[in-house]
């Protein structure tokens, strides 16, 4: 049973955001941590863009087939970990562990020209590093926030990744030349171990919400087997569509993903001045996010739902397609690209991720990090690898986006699919008291 306050707080804040009484905590430390989640990757994540397009398109592949393949090792070990320890043990524990390896890739860069292997392994770290914390993050507020809870609120929080998503590339762009890539990765750390101790802050609220909501304590163990999630999402039509939302949705800005570090790895720029570059259009792409999500999805979403705006994204996107098919040039790929990517911050992530709310426990931390991790990486190593094929055949840029128009459809067609299933009974397969050990 869901609690729902009676009348709003009182205060102008309160009515602007939403808020029911004694949510203001909960809503601050949730933003607050997610705005230092992505603080702290994104000060780093044009630094590992930079390293990528060194050799234009040649290295994407192999590093997101690289991502995919860690991802298929280290899923069933987080199954295990989730299955037997409670949360307020397994989140510190995968946000203690990042930090640990930033540290040590700190000292691997102290050396001022770090080995291939060494970049490599950054960037494959990073990438895997960045799906597992951002899934796990959104697991636990879907666990701790009721539906229309997320509806109200997710809209505000996303607006705090955003935040920490302008921040990051900003600092990098301000202080990589003058700081250098160790330091920042210290830097990068202050903001995953802020992330930590806001979890830290928001466990005993959501133990009081659990109890309110007599759904026991949500401290128990998800229980399950370990390869539970990876079953889930291709027993369950709503899971299996969020499965094809994801994947094909994640293949179209892979390709302009890989048509961006064509186009600039053909200017053989230095590294610092392709960081400089792609953290600019990190700016440019938050800043369009954090717009949308203030004056928009905050609105839209408790209003419409989730699937109606999944819908604009979706329209959006194979209209970006359509458009680089017709007439590709770099001024025309990068205003798609923040277009896109913004959507995908302000409007996609705050209404998919409301969508788990209505999921029992064993979907929101299993099937859900399948998706967002497995599912996820295996479009990104599907679609470079395809992309590599395509452009050996000697097509063009805009022969190559023609060639993604039925991708493009398809993740429309997901969203369709969505948009058709809202309203529908909330997808749980049994009670989370039968998943329990």
């Amino acid at each position: 049973m869901e609690q729902v306050s009676a009348a709003p707080a009182p205060g102008v804040l309160a009515r602007t955001l939403g808020l029911r009484p004694g949510e203001g905590p909960a809503l601050a430390l949730a933003f607050a941590c997610f705005f230092s989640l992505l603080s702290g990757y994104y000060v780093l994540r044009s630094v590992r863009d930079a390293m990528i397009a060194a050799d234009g398109t040649r290295l994407i592949p192999t590093v997101f087939t690289s991502v995919f393949v860690c991802m298929l090792l280290l899923t069933p070990v987080y199954g295990a970990v989730v299955s037997r320890l409670p949360r307020r043990v397994f989140l510190p524990l995968v946000f203690t562990a990042v930090i640990v390896m930033l540290g040590v890739f700190a000292l691997a860069f102290r050396d001022p020209l770090p080995s291939d292997w060494v970049r490599t392994a950054f960037a494959i770290f990073l990438s895997v590093m960045n799906l597992f914390t951002v899934s796990v993050f959104w697991s636990f507020l879907s666990d701790i926030f009721a539906s229309e809870q997320a509806k109200r609120l997710y809209g505000v929080i996303a607006a705090g990744g955003t935040a920490g998503a302008l921040a990051g590339p900003l600092v990098t762009r301000l202080l990589v030349a003058e700081l250098g890539i160790p330091q920042l990765m210290l830097v990068s750390i202050v903001g995953y171990a802020a992330c930590l101790g806001c979890i830290f802050g928001l466990i005993p609220w959501a133990r009081r919400q659990d109890l309110a909501r007599h759904r026991g304590d949500g401290e128990q163990l998800i229980g399950g087997s370990i390869v539970g999630g990876a079953k889930l999402v291709f027993s369950n039509k709503f899971m299996f569509a969020l499965v094809l939302h994801m994947f094909f949705g994640v293949s179209v800005g892979t390709l302009f993903y890989n048509q961006q570090a064509a186009v600039l790895g053909a200017q053989g720029l230095s590294a610092e001045a392709r960081a400089e570059f792609f953290a600019g259009i990190d700016l440019a792409v938050n800043g369009v996010a954090i717009v949308v999500q203030l004056l928009a999805t905050r609105i839209l979403l408790p209003r419409y739902g989730a699937a109606p705006l999944l819908m604009i994204a979706g329209l959006l996107a194979f209209s970006g397609v359509g458009a680089l098919a017709l007439l590709h040039s770099a001024l025309l790929l990068s205003a798609v690209q923040v277009t896109t990517r913004g959507l995908a911050f302000s409007i996609v992530l705050p209404a998919r991720e409301s969508l788990y709310t209505q999921v029992d426990r064993e979907m929101r931390y299993k099937a859900k990090n399948f998706i967002d991790t497995v599912v996820y990486r295996g479009a990104d190593m599907v679609t470079s690898w395809s992309y590599f094929a395509v452009v050996g055949l000697g097509l063009t840029l805009g022969q190559v986006s023609a060639a993604w128009l039925p991708v493009a459809a398809v993740y429309l067609g997901a969203c369709i699919w969505l948009l058709r299933m809202q309203g529908a009974p909330p997808p749980v397969a049994r009670p989370d008291a039968e998943r329990q050990p």
